[in-house]
């Protein structure tokens, strides 16, 4: 269960974060699809969790997107996270247009309970 969290500068007009919205679920799915949590398209709900936050004033960097995913370690993922990650990149360039965003993935050792 991948968790998505989307740091987004005022610049970036709300129509765009609406997209990425829509779009990122089925994009991050594929981008960290392993044997062990294979996706089979049908997202329901606790599969993709995805939490939007505007930079705050003290807040520094050069993007004015950086979407950030965090999704359990298994072995079959982080034997080629660089490739994943790069596919990420490319499927929201080709989906929302953005072009000046960085994704980043993360890949620690977790857990995840969700009730009925």
């Amino acid at each position: 269960m991948p968790l998505v969290e989307v740091t987004y500068a005022s610049t970036v007009p709300e129509s765009c974060l609406r997209e990425l919205g829509a779009v990122l679920p089925h994009l991050v799915s594929l981008a960290v699809e392993c044997p062990e949590e294979p996706y089979d398209g049908d997202l329901r709900p606790g599969d993709v969790e995805i939490r939007f936050r505007p930079l705050g004033p003290l807040d520094r960097g050069g993007l004015p997107v950086v979407i950030e995913i965090r999704s359990k370690w298994f072995a079959a993922r982080a034997a080629n996270r660089q490739e994943r990650v790069d596919s990420l990149h490319a499927g929201i360039r080709a989906a929302t247009g953005l072009v000046d965003f960085g994704v980043y993935l993360s890949l620690p050792v977790a857990a995840w309970s969700q009730g009925d």
